[in-house]
């Protein structure tokens, strides 16, 4: 098989790994977009609990300071101390749902789940899970831009040999082909398997 055909083979060998690669980097790119969407989310559902939270301590507060100040009336003492029992629990309701929502069921174990999503509890993956996932895809993502980058330097320099007259250029050329796809696909299935 002469040089020309060979050189063009392992071309289309390479581009074709590197569009897999592509492929695959795409859709692990449309994952990065959407975890921060849904971190963002989780962030501002934390936010929301937050909120609720500081308004239930707030009039828990008041109540107390109503009643130390002596500007409850004796007769409604049981029925405000009922109340401020009633919004201790909401406290620690919301102080239990914005921990899952923050770490997720997983962490905070099944005595802890207390937010349901869609009906079901022990579903919520936490703000900070989100994080750690979006770690990993841009580490990922950061993996397969620079195989793209060996891959588009290899077919440079595959066509680089094939216009290349001298053969010990092309041979040179022929090589650094080689070697920078054969990285190039190392740097694919490395970045694969770490999502994996």
């Amino acid at each position: 098989m002469n040089f020309e055909v060979r050189c063009g083979v392992v071309i289309a060998v390479f581009a074709a790994i590197m569009s897999v690669s592509d492929l695959v980097a795409g859709k692990y790119g449309d994952d990065e977009i959407i975890g921060t969407n849904d971190k963002a989310a989780a962030y501002m559902w934390y936010q929301s609990k937050s909120i609720k939270e500081t308004l239930v301590e707030g009039e828990k507060s008041l109540l107390e300071s109503l009643k130390e100040a002596g500007a409850v009336n004796p007769q409604a003492a049981a029925g405000v101390d009922k109340h401020i029992a009633n919004l201790n629990r909401k406290i620690l309701r919301y102080k239990k749902e914005k921990n899952e929502i923050l770490k997720g069921s997983q962490t905070v174990g099944p005595e802890n789940w207390v937010q349901d999503l869609n009906g079901e509890l022990g579903k919520i993956i936490g703000a900070q899970e989100l994080e750690s996932h979006l770690a990993s895809l841009a580490q990922a993502g950061d993996r397969f831009d620079t195989a793209s980058l060996f891959f588009q330097i290899c077919l440079v320099l595959g066509a680089m040999s094939l216009v290349l007259k001298k053969e010990k250029l092309q041979s040179i050329f022929f090589s650094g082909m080689c070697l920078l796809g054969t990285v190039g696909t190392g740097l694919s299935v490395w970045a694969y398997l770490s999502l994996n």
